[in-house]
């Protein structure tokens, strides 16, 4: 799935979701640009999949930015429309991630 997501970043075939795009602008650390998500989906890996989410399946990208900022960005990608779906984005709060790939429990 992760090619795929990437394949639809370099042709620009995305769509960003309405939950994405208000988080990417009211972050804690800071507003998210297109071109931070774009660098760390390019860099990144899924670190969570999410096989059951509807209407598709889903995944966690954890990458980084150019300017080494470290980003999640939750991801699907349609077959149907060969479109990348950027569901939410944000930098992740260091109190709950080990090294920003896992989860604190």
């Amino acid at each position: 799935m992760l090619e795929k997501i990437q394949d639809c970043f370099r042709a620009e075939r995305l769509y960003y979701s309405k939950h994405a795009r208000d988080e990417m602008e009211t972050d804690e650390f800071g507003e998210i640009k297109d071109t931070e998500v774009f660098a760390a989906v390019s860099s990144g890996e899924i670190i969570e999949s999410y096989p059951e989410d509807e209407p598709y399946p889903s995944c966690l990208i954890y990458g980084r930015t150019s300017d080494n900022r470290p980003l999640h960005v939750v991801c699907a990608y349609s077959h149907e429309d060969s479109l990348g779906i950027i569901i939410t984005a944000y930098q992740p709060h260091p109190d709950r991630w080990i090294d920003f790939s896992r989860r604190k429990k």
